[in-house]
């Protein structure tokens, strides 16, 4: 009950930042890591995978994992929506400039990177502030732990799953969730 009324309040208290004809994860506007403003309805149709991420992290290698299982699934509609956020040990604290470079570089990501955002807090961005508030198998409502958690949403633009951030991309229950996403 408790996160019912928090997602109300959150819906209601965000109306003028989400689109009302969208299905709630799909009604919002973020900015891309090249400063353009991205709908989240342009997503639509597809499933995504919504991970926080960072540079200097021991997790970061999972940037490997990602562009691969994004390579494999791409063609099948499903994409990765990456927001760098700089809240957990500092461990991105680059620009945006820095931190494409960084994912291209090192990674050579291909999947949409976005500006870099706080997850938890009230600074967070109206997206997180969405997501952390749903109670959603396996992980549950709350605040973001650490850097790689991950939100799974289906085609309907529903959140259907929260990973935690040890969760590789090659975890059986994440491909798992993913693969049954993708056959909806």
């Amino acid at each position: 009950m408790r996160a019912m009324l928090l997602t109300l309040g959150l819906v209601l208290g965000m109306a003028s930042t989400v689109a009302a004809d969208e299905p709630q994860a799909l009604g919002f506007t973020v900015t891309n890591i090249d400063g353009e403003e991205v709908k989240l309805s342009d997503y639509k149709g597809k499933v995504i995978l919504v991970v926080n991420v960072a540079s200097r992290c021991g997790l970061t290698p999972q940037y490997e994992g990602l562009q691969a299982m994004y390579e494999k699934y791409k063609d099948q509609d499903f994409v990765i929506l990456a927001f760098p956020c700089n809240q957990f040990g500092a461990q991105e604290p680059g620009t945006a400039a820095e931190i494409k470079e960084f994912c291209t570089g090192n990674y050579d990501v291909t999947f949409p990177l976005f500006a870099k955002v706080d997850v938890n807090g009230e600074g967070a961005s109206d997206l997180y502030k969405y997501l952390t508030a749903l109670n959603t198998e396996p992980k549950g409502e709350g605040a973001i732990s650490w850097n790689f958690e991950k939100f799974l949403i289906n085609r309907q633009g529903e959140v259907i799953n929260r990973f935690q951030p040890r969760t590789t991309p090659t975890d059986a229950a994440l491909v798992s969730a993913i693969e049954a996403a993708l056959e909806k």
